[in-house]
């Protein structure tokens, strides 16, 4: 049984996107594993000291997000779509809010909003950066009028392909936390809801055993006058 106030479809709109999203980065981890978290060793780099044993897993990543930003449109409107369902369960759980709402729900909407934030100024732009090519600011073979409007008078704002790669698996990570904090606030929510409406039944149940009790003994006084 939910708790009471916790409004069960708004949080499934909450939590729904949140696991889909949290899919999604899970499927990215193979391509950012080696780049950020370890560095992968076999024989044949052991032999030669100047191949970088991450040259391939880099390539692997930028070929895979080459890709996904080549997706149809279609693609990204679902996500698009999804990143609203969000937002409408929290415009739901946030209209007449209670202190409860107020608490988790407010800082599950700050997570959120750094989300969206970490998507667009990191994952966004990344993704048109490795498609384009234009890491360190240089000119790219292609796909410069795609980075043209970017990269303009700003070269400075560039670093080179691998810390351009290692930025978005980073980035990935750090959306993985965030949409983690708020899973873990809803659910702190639900459990603190769940605990208060359970104390409130308790305390209703022994005041009406204590009313209970006092009406049997004003009716046995009675019965003996």
């Amino acid at each position: 049984m939910p708790a009471k106030g916790t409004a069960p479809f708004a949080t499934f709109l909450i939590v729904g996107p949140t696991c889909f999203f949290l899919g999604i980065l899970f499927a990215l981890f193979p391509y950012d594993y080696h780049v950020l978290w370890t560095t992968p060793t076999t024989y044949k780099h052991a032999q030669d000291p100047t191949v970088d044993p991450r040259d391939q897993y880099f390539a692997l990543q930028e070929n895979h997000l080459k890709f996904l930003h080549a997706s149809p449109p279609l693609i990204s409107r679902i996500l698009h779509i999804v990143i609203g369902t969000g937002l409408l369960g929290f415009t739901m759980k946030l209209y007449k809010p209670s202190e409860a709402n107020m608490l988790f729900d407010g800082a599950s909407l700050v997570l959120y909003m750094c989300g969206i934030t970490v998507y667009i100024a990191n994952i966004v732009k990344g993704l048109r950066t490795v498609t384009a090519g234009a890491y360190g600011g240089e000119t790219p073979e292609s796909g410069a009028q795609v980075m043209q409007a970017m990269w303009e008078n700003k070269e400075t704002d560039y670093i080179g392909r691998e810390d351009s790669l290692r930025v978005l698996a980073a980035s990935n990570t750090i959306l993985a936390l965030v949409l983690v904090g708020i899973l873990i606030l809803q659910a702190g929510q639900w459990y603190a809801q769940r605990k208060e409406t359970e104390e409130i039944e308790e305390m209703d149940k022994i005041r009406d055993e204590k009313k209970a009790a006092k009406a049997a003994g004003n009716g046995g006084n009675k019965k003996k006058q």
